[in-house]
C-alpha cells in the first residue's frame, strides 16, 4: 500500500509525457510539411516533466517509496517484457552485408564514447550509459543498462538527455543530408538506421525521407537496420556490466564475492536473463509462424503481431518503462547536476558525430550489397 501514491504519481506524469510527446511530435512534422505518427518518444518527455515537477513543486514525502519501487521493480519488469520486440530474424532480413555496418556503428559508439568520457574525467557509469544509448537503441539501452551497472538517477537523466538531443538533431537533419550526399536507397537506409539513436527517431527520419522523396525502400532498410541494432542489446548489457565490474575491481575480487557464481550473477542479472528469454520466445514464435503458418501452432500472423506489439510497444515501452522514467524525473533534484556542467553533452555530441561518420562510411561501402 505504501507504494501506491508514488506509482500513481509516476503513472500520471507518464501519461502526460506521452500526450505532450505526441503534441510536440506533430508540431515537428507540421513544421516540415509532413504528417504521420509522432517521431518523439514519450519516455524522455516524461523524465523532463518529472524533473520540472520535482524541482518546482513541494512534493509529499509519501510518494518516495512508490518512486523507488518504480525505478527498480517496474523498470526491471519493463526491460524483461521489451525483449519480445526483438527477433533474430531481423538480422536475417538485413542480410550478411548489412551486419558489418551495424557492428561497426556499435563498436564505434562503445569504444569511442567510453574513451572520450574518460578523457574528460566524467564518471565511468555515465560514459557507459551514453555509449549504450548512442550505439544501440537510445533510451531503451540506457534504462536497460542502468540497473546492471548501478547507475544513479542523475547519470540516467544526463544520458537520456544526450540521446534525445542528438538523436532528435539526426532525425531532423540526416534525411536531407543523406539525400544530398548518398546514392542508393539501401545506402541511405543503412545510414539512417545506424546514425540516429532511438528507434522512434529512426522511424521518424525514415518516414520523413519517404514522404519528402517518395522512397519506401529507405523506410524498410532503416527500420530493419535499427531492429538489428536493437538485438545486440542482449549481448551488450553483459559486456558493459563486465567492463563496469572490471573497472571497479569487483570482477577479480577474491573470496566469496569473487566466486564464479557471484561473478556470473553480477554479469547477467535476473532481468537480463528474462530479457533474453522474451527475445527467444519472439524468435521461436516468428520461426514457427514462418514454418507452419501459425506462431507456436496457435496464433495467426496478425494475432502474433498484435500480441508482440501490445506487449513490447505498449505495455513495456510505454506503460512500464515510461512509468519508471517518470519516477526517475520525480526523484531527481537539479542540485545533483552541479559540478558536471556541459561535459556530458560534449561526450554525447562527439559520440553522435563518430557513430554517424562511421555509419555513413560503412553504408557507402556495403549499401550496394543490401536488398530488401
Amino acid at each position: 500500500m505504501k507504494n501506491i501514491p508514488g506509482v500513481l504519481a509516476a503513472v500520471v506524469v507518464m501519461l502526460a509525457g506521452f500526450w505532450l510527446a505526441d503534441l510536440i511530435g506533430q508540431q515537428i512534422l507540421a513544421a516540415q510539411g509532413l504528417t504521420g505518427s509522432s517521431p518523439l518518444s514519450g519516455v524522455p518527455v516524461a523524465i523532463v516533466l518529472g524533473l520540472l515537477l520535482r524541482n518546482t513543486l513541494p512534493l509529499p514525502a509519501s510518494i518516495h517509496p512508490g518512486l523507488k519501487f518504480a525505478t527498480t521493480t517496474i523498470l526491471r519488469a519493463g526491460i524483461v517484457i521489451v525483449g519480445i520486440r526483438l527477433s533474430v530474424f531481423d538480422v536475417v532480413k538485413l542480410g550478411i552485408a548489412g551486419l558489418p555496418v551495424v557492428l561497426a556503428a556499435i563498436a564505434t559508439g562503445l569504444i569511442f564514447v567510453t574513451w572520450f568520457n574518460r578523457k574528460l574525467g566524467l564518471p565511468p557509469r555515465l560514459g557507459t550509459l551514453i555509449a549504450a544509448g548512442t550505439s544501440i537503441c537510445g533510451v531503451t539501452a540506457i534504462v536497460s543498462t542502468a540497473p546492471a551497472i548501478e547507475a544513479d538517477e542523475r547519470e540516467v537523466a544526463y544520458a537520456v538527455a544526450n540521446v534525445v538531443a542528438f538523436g532528435l538533431f539526426g532525425m531532423l537533419v540526416y534525411p536531407y543530408l543523406a539525400h544530398a550526399v548518398l546514392g542508393s536507397s539501401e545506402t541511405i537506409g543503412l545510414f539512417l538506421g545506424t546514425a540516429v539513436h532511438d528507434t522512434s527517431q529512426v522511424v521518424g527520419a525514415a518516414l520523413t525521407y519517404k514522404q519528402v522523396y517518395n522512397d519506401d525502400i529507405v523506410l524498410r532498410v532503416a527500420t530493419v537496420t535499427k531492429l538489428t541494432r536493437n538485438i545486440f542489446l542482449a549481448g551488450v548489457i553483459p559486456l558493459l556490466t563486465w567492463m563496469h565490474l572490471k573497472s571497479q575491481g569487483a570482477w577479480g575480487a577474491s573470496g566469496a564475492s569473487g566466486a564464479w557464481g557471484a561473478r556470473i550473477s553480477s554479469l547477467v542479472p535476473g532481468f537480463v536473463v528474462g530479457f533474453l528469454a522474451m527475445a527467444i520466445v519472439r524468435s521461436l514464435g516468428d520461426w514457427t509462424l514462418t514454418s507452419n503458418g501459425a506462431a507456436f501452432g496457435v496464433w495467426s500472423a496478425a494475432q502474433w503481431t498484435s500480441i508482440t506489439k501490445s506487449l513490447g510497444d505498449y505495455w513495456a515501452s510505454q506503460i512500464l518503462l515510461g512509468t519508471a522514467m517518470a519516477a526517475v524525473g520525480l526523484n531527481t533534484n537539479f542540485a545533483v547536476f552541479k559540478g558536471v556542467g556541459l561535459k556530458p553533452f560534449a561526450v554525447g555530441m562527439a559520440g553522435a558525430i563518430a557513430v554517424g561518420a562511421v555509419g555513413m562510411t560503412m553504408a557507402v561501402i556495403f549499401g550496394r550489397f543490401v536488398h530488401l
